[in-house]
């Protein structure tokens, strides 16, 4: 394939890459958008492979059918309840491919500085790159070869860390080595100063030290976050990934990759910003600091948690008109929203008026409430965000919260020495009634007591999810 030919396939490439991300703003249009990013990955990689310089091309197809395989088997094996945890582990894939590639980068540059002017001259591809830079441009090279292995580096052992979180492999609390914040920014340190002995001597040892370094920081630096942080943490890595990606990009003078690095990077990190806003949190605290700082003691909490069986919830949903029900990650774990979305429909067919209230951290993962819901056939146009809904819970008649904490715990208003005070979250209390569907008494992820589960109005639906739910369904026939 010519080299201009290339260039072209890498630009429609591009445009499908943007109109993909554009596409995945709406529900509507997520499932175009998905197509859209797949014929851009497609186009962008046959035109990578077959380009010209391409050597050892059996090997490269062999490497392609081989991911290809184990991609659509994991696909098929992993349950949409478990995306979180598949696109963690995903995020490790691509940082580690970077740390790689900036190893294979810095193997290359010795070999073609090994050579004499005769053998260069007879070089193709990345490696006629590298034997036309001038000494400046490789110290460019190295540098950005560096940050390349950095990010990636960071994002592997991030990645691992918060699979090992989400898959509750790891605990889900903030941990964090005895002077954690001085160890990260020791490491932080010792990385800018193997920058300086890597360029200056072009030495591996020092590329290899830093890994080493970046290694703990995204170890560290995840181990220290908190499950109620665990949405911006996916985030954040998908942007790390993208960052490095990026800086790979650099390395291999790949236009496509730096672009779709650069894409992913920024829209990454918007979407960590977003959240944050959000949460009411500083997104700097959020991956420095971990969650769950207080200033003083915790409001005590008085009353008691009242529990209600089928037949009383099915008795409050008969006479209530306004239903607003609540996803939580408890939903995902149960796999309940095809239970859900049958509770939806009977009520529906009832003349009743059903919505859905999602919180913009809800879940473990940017979204996850909404595919869940789309998963189980929801309409979109019931699905509301945690801004458009707020306001009408005063004139809801019952509130359903299943399977959440604390993006309904109302000690983020109420109480200013809370981990979460100040998070915006969605005000079921005021509501005329709560059910709530849980598993037990409890705290959640977070580990955070909820005052909402000892209001007066709220009585606590206890069991699995969509045991509960199956339970009621009968109950609610027409």
């Amino acid at each position: 394939m010519a080299i201009g030919l290339v260039g072209a396939a890498y630009v429609a490439a591009a445009i499908l890459f943007i109109l993909s991300l554009g596409g995945l703003s709406g529900q509507e249009s997520a499932k175009r958008a998905v197509w859209y990013g797949i014929a851009g990955m497609a186009l962008a990689v046959l035109a990578t492979v077959f380009g010209p310089d391409v050597q050892h091309l059996w090997v490269v197809i062999l490497m392609v059918a081989i991911g290809s395989v184990a991609g659509a088997m994991v696909a098929k094996r992993v349950q949409m309840t478990e995306m979180p945890q598949l696109v963690a582990a995903l995020h490790s894939f691509v940082g580690l491919a970077a740390v790689f590639i900036g190893f294979n980068g810095h193997i290359e540059l010795g070999r073609v500085q090994a050579m004499d002017e005769t053998a260069r001259a007879g070089l193709t591809g990345f490696a006629a790159v590298l034997a036309h830079k001038t000494p400046v441009e490789v110290n460019i090279f190295l540098v950005e070869l560096f940050l390349g292995v950095f990010i990636g580096a960071v994002t592997f052992t991030g990645s691992v860390v918060a699979f090992g979180k989400l898959a509750g492999r790891i605990t889900g609390k903030a941990e964090k080595l005895p002077g954690g914040h001085m160890l990260n920014a020791g490491a932080a340190v010792f990385s800018l100063l193997m920058l300086v002995l890597y360029v200056s001597t072009g030495w591996f040892i020092w590329l290899l030290l830093m890994t080493a370094a970046a290694l703990f920081i995204g170890y560290h630096l995840v181990m220290g976050i908190g499950g109620a942080d665990m949405p911006v943490v996916v985030s954040m890595l998908n942007s790390y990934s993208g960052w490095a990606a990026a800086a790979i990009g650099f390395t291999l003078s790949n236009d496509l990759l730096i672009v779709t690095g650069a894409l992913v990077g920024s829209s990454g990190a918007i979407l960590s910003y977003i959240m944050c806003k959000a949460m009411n949190r500083s997104f700097v605290s959020v991956i420095l600091g971990g969650f769950g700082t207080t200033t003083g003691p915790a409001m005590e909490i008085t009353g008691e948690q009242v529990a209600i069986d089928s037949d009383g919830v099915a008795a409050l949903l008969d006479d209530a008109q306004n239903i607003v029900i609540i996803p939580g990650y408890g939903m995902a774990v149960a796999q309940a929203q095809q239970s859900v979305s049958e509770l939806t429909k009977r009520l529906r067919a009832r003349g009743k008026n059903v919505r859905f209230a999602i919180h913009p951290v809800a879940g473990r993962l940017p979204g996850h409430m909404n595919v869940l819901l789309a998963e189980a056939k929801v309409p979109y146009d019931i699905v509301m965000e945690m801004d458009e809904i707020n306001d009408d819970f005063p004139e809801t008649d019952v509130a359903i919260v299943i399977g959440s904490n604390d993006i309904v715990n109302p000690a983020a208003q109420e109480d200013p020495n809370s981990p979460i005070a100040g998070m915006p979250v969605l005000e079921v209390w005021k509501a005329k009634h709560v059910i709530v569907s849980k598993r037990g008494q409890g705290t959640g992820y977070s580990g955070i007591e909820n005052p909402l589960f000892y209001k007066d109005n709220t009585r606590m639906f206890y069991g699995d999810a969509k045991k509960s739910l199956d339970d009621l369904l009968p109950k609610l026939a027409a």
